[in-house]
């Protein structure tokens, strides 16, 4: 921590007490910090804040609330090297990968700076004579969030920066292990000149409560989960109660396609940066790999001896490619998946290891069948699965057979079958010749039981709007 210039991202930090969250760092077991918890008291409070912080951030012109946000996005960058290391610290992501998330995250916070200033409304041609007709766009009001602890910065900016440009006030549930980034990230929010109240993250010690607060609270009108379908299911159910608007990025089971005539080493690349980026800790990483006959051997033995060239070790290392994951019970997790799928009949083609602490070998199975139960199933390691294929027609059968639709991702050449396979794949993002998709950009989003909603693109800001239609009268 003594690396870090900006003292103030760690205001937050306390001394340990009966009220307090300590930190772990999962490189190494050691207790990065504690935080204060909130009651439920002090939970709704922020609430009402929240309200009453929103109802003055409306009425300030969409130019203005975009000042705001693109200095925050200024300071962010400024304090690119802190945030990443702080985030290494807690999540244990390698420092590269930090910093690049840094830029991700800060990414969507310049691009909604200047969408928020496109919230167009519409002019309706009237049915009579003395009417006119027309649509605006107005803030749904107090948005709440709960995010992930594996992009503990980019899943806040994702969701924070579109309500904020919007006209609507945020609150943040950060995961109990990687708060720190979170108010990190806020604090430079003030520094921007944002009013306390609009930004807030709370932190509690059971984070279902958090949920069942925002869920059935009426203040909140809005509420954005990114997480795991069991979660997602229940705060769906739980919204009902206030008929309230939600978006729910939950979990993926991607479909890495690799066909005959693809090139094989932008193929292997591809699988590298989409399987082992975070440690496999992506809702969107490539989960099941499906590789044509013809070639088969030829990207699976590329694909392994680049898989034993990737360094792992503690994130703060130079050279470091996969650090440790988040925690021991996902070692021992993927580590029980790993043996299934041996039990099932896969083979340990390399890796397969248990390492000291957090860290999990990465791994590839071959002999895998489609049929196998551990496919169905989202990873969420360095684990890579490899089906045989031979037939595209049963390959889009077996791509879709799942109840996730988040992302998929193939290679190929030719230009018939890219476009016959893109609009066959039952994906809400699919990955052309690319294995890392995401962008502020565009639309981020799933189908089916991967949810719905989407975060970025101008889809992004409509997120965060609700259309009120204006019938004037009486005009002559």
């Amino acid at each position: 921590m003594d690396n870090i210039k900006n003292t103030s991202l760690l205001s937050i930090l306390c001394e340990p007490g009966e009220l307090t969250l300590a930190i772990d760092n999962p490189a190494d077991g050691s207790v990065v910090g504690y935080i204060p918890l909130q009651s439920e008291t002090e939970i709704d409070e922020c609430i009402r804040k929240s309200r009453l912080a929103q109802k003055l951030w409306q009425k300030r012109p969409a130019k203005e609330r975009s000042h705001f946000l693109y200095r925050w996005y200024e300071l962010v960058m400024e304090n690119q090297a802190d945030l990443a290391r702080l985030m290494t610290l807690e999540q244990g992501k390698p420092l590269a990968e930090s910093m690049a998330e840094v830029a991700y995250g800060a990414s969507f916070i310049q691009w909604f700076a200047e969408e928020g200033k496109r919230a167009y409304g519409t002019t309706i041609p009237a049915h009579t004579e003395d009417r006119r007709l027309m649509t605006i766009k107005q803030p749904v009001g107090v948005a709440a969030a709960i995010t992930p602890w594996n992009f503990p910065i980019a899943m806040i900016t994702r969701k924070a920066a579109p309500a904020l440009a919007a006209g609507c006030s945020f609150i943040v549930k950060p995961a109990n292990q990687t708060p720190l980034c979170a108010y990190a990230v806020v604090e430079l929010a003030r520094q921007a000149g944002m009013p306390e109240d609009l930004l807030q993250v709370v932190v509690h010690h059971s984070p279902e409560k958090v949920g069942d607060i925002f869920t059935r609270h009426p203040m909140i009108r809005k509420l954005s989960f990114t997480g795991s379908t069991r979660i997602g299911r229940q705060l769906i159910a739980q919204s009902a109660e206030t008929i309230k608007n939600t978006s729910m990025e939950l979990g993926g089971n991607a479909p890495f396609i690799v066909f005959d005539d693809a090139d094989i080493d932008q193929a292997v690349q591809g699988a590298i940066a989409s399987k082992f980026r975070n440690a496999g800790q992506t809702c969107v990483c490539a989960n099941r790999f499906y590789v044509h006959d013809a070639v088969y051997d030829q990207f699976v033995s590329r694909f392994i001896e680049a898989v034993k060239n990737i360094k792992v070790g503690n994130g703060l290392e130079e050279g470091v490619q996969i650090g440790p994951v988040i925690d021991a019970l996902a070692k021992e997790r993927i580590l029980q998946k790993i043996n299934l799928a041996v039990g099932q009949g896969a083979t340990i083609a390399t890796g397969g290891e248990s390492l000291d602490g957090c860290f999990v070998e990465p791994t590839v199975l071959t002999d895998v069948q489609h049929s196998m139960s551990f496919l169905r199933e989202e990873l969420f390691g360095p684990v890579a699965p490899i089906v045989r294929f031979s037939n595209d027609e049963q390959l889009i059968h077996q791509a879709n057979d799942t109840v996730y639709g988040l992302a998929a991702y193939f290679y190929s050449r030719d230009i018939t079958r890219i476009w016959q396979v893109a609009e066959a794949l039952e994906y809400g993002m699919v990955g052309i010749n690319e294995g890392i998709i995401s962008t502020e950009l565009a639309p981020f989003g799933g189908v089916k039981q991967s949810g719905f909603g989407r975060e970025g693109g101008q889809e992004g800001l409509e997120e965060y709007l609700e259309t009120k239609y204006l019938c004037f009268g009486g005009i002559n």
